[in-house]
């Protein structure tokens, strides 16, 4: 698999991972020392992995309610073989989210090691 299809593919299992509130899927996509990150809630919101996904465990998925799942890959740009950055789009609820992921790769394996997002609120 080359280093984009490797990328989509941790890109797939965390819009899985948020559209169904499954926090292994999640787990697989972030690096555990990643950050969490915006500027949209005062005071500005950072967690750790660790503080992340409990919120994430009790969370009513956008799947249980059968929300139209709204993923999708605006860019992907590497940085050198170990770094690349994702610019995505999801939508939970009546949120509409753009994020920007970093990711590293590490014993060759990559996964989000950073998510700082923007919230856009939308009328259902």
């Amino acid at each position: 698999m080359n280093d984009f299809a490797a990328i989509r593919s941790v890109l797939e299992t965390y819009f899985d991972g948020l559209y169904h509130a499954d926090t292994t899927k999640l787990a697989a996509a972030f690096h555990p020392k990643a950050i969490y990150a915006t500027a949209d809630e005062t005071p500005m919101l950072y967690r750790t992995m660790d503080e992340y996904f409990p919120v994430v465990a009790v969370r009513e998925s956008p799947a249980s309610r059968d929300e139209p799942r709204r993923d999708l890959v605006d860019a992907i740009e590497f940085a050198g073989a170990n770094t690349a950055f994702a610019r995505v789009r999801c939508s939970i609820g009546s949120r509409d989210f753009t994020d920007f992921l970093t990711l590293v790769r590490t014993d060759g394996v990559w996964r989000i090691m950073a998510k700082i997002f923007q919230i856009t609120e939308r009328e259902l």
